[in-house]
């Protein structure tokens, strides 16, 4: 499909961010399983329903443009969900401190993923004119930082405490 316009790129980039969560939710239950840290574990819990969440709004704005949600596959957030699972889950660790920060670290990656995916289109839908697109994508990227502090938090006041002693 040729882009010919913001409203062009526009729609892309929301199918691109639908595919990069999609992605993304399919690790969660695993990053969850294999940390030990239980406020990580809710954290990762909490996170995957943002996700979804994501997911539905993503899914109604697409389909209010005409468009399939399912008409792009993200291979920025295929290679993060691969290194999660390479880092976070397959690799040998003698410490579950140093995986629950590992885990942390990977599941940040893909969080500035979307953070960066929603700030991009809420511009697009704020120069278009599309203020409810706009503000749909203003409350998922306002959640998206919210969630990421709260990781950083965990990561800072516990787990990485933990896993340097």
């Amino acid at each position: 499909m040729s882009l010919n316009s913001l409203k062009d790129v526009y729609v892309d980039q929301l199918q691109d961010l639908h595919s990069a969560c999609r992605q993304s939710h399919a690790v969660m239950d695993s990053l969850k399983e294999a940390a030990k840290n239980e406020e990580l574990r809710s954290a990762l819990g909490a996170g995957k329903d943002g996700i979804a969440d994501g997911l539905t709004h993503l899914e109604a704005l697409i389909k209010s443009h005409g468009a399939d949600p399912k008409g792009e596959h993200c291979k920025g957030m295929e290679g993060l969900v691969a290194e999660a699972k390479a880092h976070g889950l397959n690799q040998d660790f003698g410490n579950d401190d140093a995986r629950d920060a590992m885990i942390i670290t990977q599941y940040q990656r893909m969080a500035h993923y979307a953070i960066a995916g929603y700030g991009c289109c809420a511009a697009f839908a704020n120069r278009l004119g599309l203020t409810e697109d706009a503000a749909t994508l203003g409350e998922m990227l306002d959640a998206s930082w919210s969630g990421d502090r709260h990781f950083s938090g965990i990561a800072q006041g516990q787990v990485n405490k933990a896993a340097a002693e």
